[in-house]
């Protein structure tokens, strides 16, 4: 089962694939104050709705960065008659190697949200946002935080995760500060948030398999998704949070 596939699926009627409501997350990247002609890159971007909202709503220039090629051309599909042909930069690459020939202190807001694993983790993230910002820039990255510690049996059912994996929220915040950002804002999702993603998360999954049965990837994505459902209702849901943290570049 390709799991870009499986991804795809999952989140195919979500605007945002984490569970933060839009009204936040279009209120902290309102907090940054972009203006129009703004430098914007986000990594991992996704199906970019996030970079096709600022198009649109301040006419900024976008950078996306994101390896599923799926991803950008859905993004390119879903863009047509809403923003101008070439607002967006669409880079189908590695983010690692392509963040290496990007000019550095060239833009005005820089965006990672869930993605941070593309660059290494949140610390090796906000480094490279660092470079890449402008003095006085923003930064938003969007973060998984343990609300408790982890038990070990909800570890081994994410597939072996480690502790070290996740940090406390509070902790998110400072590994921005502790590498000279300046926090600005955060959220945090709450249970309903949560429940609105994960049930239409599931649900998505299972509607498609009862559309589509001769799907040959029918029977490895119902097992997988009864899986996921199960560990977030047993032990996700009171353990494994989701924040935005906005930072200033000084």
């Amino acid at each position: 089962m390709d799991r870009n596939k499986f991804s795809a699926i999952a989140h195919r009627y979500h605007a945002f694939a984490n569970p933060i409501s839009e009204a936040k997350i279009m209120k902290m990247v309102g907090t940054a104050v972009p203006k129009a002609n703004d430098k914007v890159i986000d990594i991992g971007a996704g199906k970019c709705e996030l970079l096709t909202r600022l198009v649109e709503n301040y006419q900024v220039k976008g950078t996306a960065i994101e390896l599923y090629g799926g991803a950008i051309e859905e993004a390119k599909r879903t863009a047509a008659g809403r923003i101008p042909d070439r607002s967006i930069d669409y880079i189908e690459e590695d983010a690692g190697i392509a963040v290496k020939r990007l000019e550095l202190g060239s833009f005005d807001l820089g965006i990672c949200i869930g993605s941070s694993h593309a660059l290494g983790g949140l610390e090796e993230t906000l480094r490279t946002l660092k470079t890449l910002v402008k003095k006085n820039g923003y930064i938003l990255v969007g973060e998984g935080y343990w609300k408790q510690t982890p038990s070990p049996e909800y570890l081994e059912a994410l597939g072996g995760a480690d502790e070290s994996e996740c940090k406390s929220h509070a902790d998110t915040v400072m590994a921005g500060e502790e590498l000279g950002l300046i926090p600005l804002w955060s959220y945090v999702a709450s249970d309903e948030e949560w429940d609105d993603y994960e049930w239409l998360y599931s649900s998505s999954i299972e509607n498609y398999s009862l559309e589509n049965p001769d799907d040959p990837d029918v029977d490895a994505m119902l097992e997988r998704i009864r899986s996921w459902r199960r560990t977030y209702l047993k032990w996700g849901r009171d353990t494994l949070g989701f924040g935005l943290y906005l930072y200033r570049n000084v």
